[in-house]
């Protein structure tokens, strides 16, 4: 934990990957994290593998660094309780449908109400002002949307999703900056209530056109969109003779010291390799070569040589090999978490001169459900009837 945010309060209404994401890295900057579940709590603490005290290692890479509280809202007394959590809180982050979130009462009208210094962010899927806005969306749904599932094909396959939570986290890293925006912007006197809306099709479609809207930026047909240098079929890992591996020749002069390396001066002298626009025009060309060239060496071979040449490159590191790479043993990437898990990745924003503090583990369901009441200022007797009211759950 980075204490940077310290003493900042956030009311996280989130679960699964998206918004638990965003909760996290706020938390991990050093803020207050109240996480609210519902009495089954959230869904990613089922989903396997689960550690010795129950719990995924989904939720547990997600959570770290809050508190836990459990609250049913669907009774009057836990809304009572979220209410004057509200007014506790700075940030209030939540990823439920609009519908949903209306039905509670915690929509940004009436949280504005309750609390007038609010930063409101709303994780959602779809943007608000859109012909989608309510529709449910997870990863593989916000995949296809937004046009990751279909890169593929540009390049002859079958459209495909990619095999990682890619829109959940890309949304995330979207609508926290967006709340840091808002603290920032509090910071520099902004006052009122702030209202952060976060949606995962914007995200990822940003994401992706970023490069691939090339011709179609200048205003020409849709058609033209789509960075040609990612679609040539040799712009990808290279097969060596015992592996694989990664290398990205760029400049004239990469392309110059590679092609010199392997003695294909063949390339060289062609006509167009010494102008930039025309070497892009041919890159897949200068691709489907390097790909020949490399099942000559071993990959050690070719570390080596990519090493002294000074071409950007890496070894193609499966799931395991990151949990041995030696670059990130000496930066300390992992650590244990105390939440059963003997390793998590650790936040990898770093801020030299600055002391790290250990992480909180994820907390156990409903863990701080007492202590953030007391917090509150609810005395004994009115924990009870709040228990009474099923405020905390049914049998609570």
């Amino acid at each position: 934990m980075i204490p940077l945010l310290s003493g900042l309060r956030v009311l996280d209404l989130t679960t699964v990957i998206y918004g638990p994401l965003v909760g996290q890295l706020l938390g991990d900057l050093g803020a207050d994290v109240v996480k609210v579940e519902g009495p089954e709590g959230d869904l990613a603490r089922a989903i396997q593998p689960r550690g010795p005290q129950g719990d995924s290692a989904m939720f547990l890479c997600n959570n770290r660094n809050k508190r836990s509280m459990v609250l049913d809202l669907k009774t009057q007394a836990g809304r009572e309780v979220f209410t004057r959590l509200l007014c506790w809180a700075e940030v209030f982050v939540h990823n439920m449908r609009p519908a949903a979130i209306d039905r509670l009462g915690f929509g940004f009208a009436p949280v504005a109400v309750i609390n007038p210094a609010i930063i409101y962010c709303a994780a959602v899927g779809f943007g608000s002002g859109g012909r989608y806005a309510g529709r449910p969306a997870f990863d593989d749904v916000i995949q296809a949307a937004g046009g990751i599932a279909a890169l593929p094909s540009y390049r002859g396959q079958d459209p495909a999703y990619v095999p990682g939570v890619m829109a959940d986290k890309v949304a995330a890293l979207t609508a926290t900056y967006g709340v840091m925006a808002a603290i920032a912007a509090r910071g520099r006197g902004m006052r009122g209530a702030i209202e952060v809306e976060a949606a995962m099709f914007e995200a990822v479609a940003a994401f992706v056109l970023n490069e691939h809207l090339a011709a179609a930026a200048f205003g020409g047909p849709p058609e033209g969109a789509g960075y040609h240098r990612m679609f040539a079929p040799d712009r990808r890992p290279y097969r060596t003779l015992d592996g694989w591996i990664a290398a990205l020749p760029y400049t004239e002069q990469q392309w110059r010291r590679v092609l010199e390396f392997t003695g294909r001066q063949d390339v060289l002298a062609r006509p167009w390799f010494a102008d930039p626009g025309e070497r892009s025009a041919h890159v897949a060309e200068l691709y489907s070569v390097l790909a020949e060239e490399m099942t000559r060496r071993s990959t050690d071979d070719w570390l080596r040589a990519l090493e002294t040449l000074d071409i950007p490159h890496a070894r193609v590191n499966r799931l395991e090999d990151l949990l041995t790479d030696p670059h990130l043993q000496d930066v300390d990437f992992f650590a244990p978490n105390g939440s059963g898990l003997a390793r998590s990745a650790r936040q990898p924003v770093s801020y030299p001169g600055l002391t790290r503090e250990p992480d909180r583990p994820a907390p156990a369901l409903g863990a701080h459900t007492e202590s953030v009441a007391r917090m509150l200022g609810y005395d004994a007797a009115q924990l009870d009837a709040l228990r009474e009211g099923g405020a905390f759950g049914k049998g609570a």
